[in-house]
């Protein structure tokens, strides 16, 4: 099996680096520093599962480079994924599955307006790490886990062969009974943690002790299950109550990749996080009022830090 993982920040470094470490053909689509670290000296992981390096690391610029692979593995940030999705196309043959890994709950449609529905399968992934330096990832907390599912719920050997090798990887993959709940379960937690974590400036672990902050998280969690149920996305009842318990379970300072991006004063995902909330319970005609304040009060630096930015590595 080929694989290619299109964005080597954290997400892409430690999945796409597990699945080389067990053998598997990964091609890394990089940029800039990014590109040149991975060629130079390969990707490394620091992890509280144990560290490790992929040398030689397989680069490259861009997918016509890469060539044909069985599954691309797509983990830029969200609001890259419009103007990256139609530069994938020389990946694709027949069979190939785009697996979207960003936060939120609308890259999957966002890659099937340019690939096709047939070659994207929706897919979600759970992990607490960022970037020490380019090509560089630091796992610091949880034990990842990885999703995907057709979008009919069906299985497929595609899929089959993926999740045997992310768990010949030893990574905890699943192929869930409903692909949209739990990509839908993780805008829950995602949109809360980030939205009032950015907004606060302070990490989980004082969120979650705070009792007027731990009130907000759960009212962005209703918020989105409300706009989740009225999309008739079928969510648990207790879906919001295991959100919180997990929130419970994070490192003391864990922080959301929004909230970094944010407080660094660099573009960040607010549109596909926060704004998406707001946006699709104004179209599913539900109240979002904790979010949208969330996301009005967000927007100004987001503007700033956007103006004058160069284009997407």
């Amino acid at each position: 099996m080929r694989v290619a993982v299109v964005g080597v920040g954290a997400v892409g470094g430690y999945f796409g680096g597990r699945l080389a470490r067990s053998g598997v053909d990964v091609s890394f689509i990089a940029r800039g520093q990014t590109l040149a670290a991975l060629q130079h000296a390969g990707l490394r992981v620091d992890s509280i599962g144990g560290d490790f390096v992929v040398e030689p690391a397989h680069a490259h610029a861009s997918a016509s480079e890469a060539g044909a692979v069985d599954v691309a593995l797509v983990a830029v940030k969200a609001w890259q994924v419009t103007e990256l999705a139609p530069t994938l196309r020389p990946l694709l043959h027949p069979q190939t599955v785009v697996v979207p890994l960003q936060n939120g709950v609308e890259a999957a449609d966002q890659l099937a307006a340019a690939l096709g529905r047939r070659h994207v399968a929706p897919g979600v992934c759970h992990i607490v790490a960022s970037l020490v330096a380019p090509a560089h990832v630091r796992h610091a907390g949880l034990e990842p886990r990885i999703a995907f599912g057709e979008w009919d719920d069906q299985p497929s050997e595609r899929l089959q062969q993926l999740h045997r090798a992310f768990t010949e990887a030893g990574v905890n993959a699943q192929i869930p009974a409903t692909i949209g709940v739990a990509v839908w379960e993780k805008f829950l937690f995602i949109a809360s943690l980030a939205g009032v974590g950015s907004a606060t400036r302070v990490p989980a672990g004082v969120l979650r002790r705070t009792p007027e902050t731990r009130n907000l998280l759960e009212q962005v969690m209703d918020e989105v299950a409300a706009v989740a149920r009225a999309r008739g996305v079928q969510l648990p009842a207790d879906a919001v109550s295991r959100t919180l318990t997990f929130v419970d379970a994070l490192p003391e300072g864990a922080t959301a990749s929004m909230q970094r991006d944010i407080a660094a004063g660099r573009p960040s995902e607010l549109e596909a996080i926060v704004g998406a909330v707001a946006r699709l319970g104004a179209q599913a005609e539900v109240p979002t009022p904790v979010s949208a304040f969330l996301y009005g009060i967000l927007l100004p630096q987001e503007l700033q830090a956007r103006s004058g930015q160069e284009p997407p590595p």
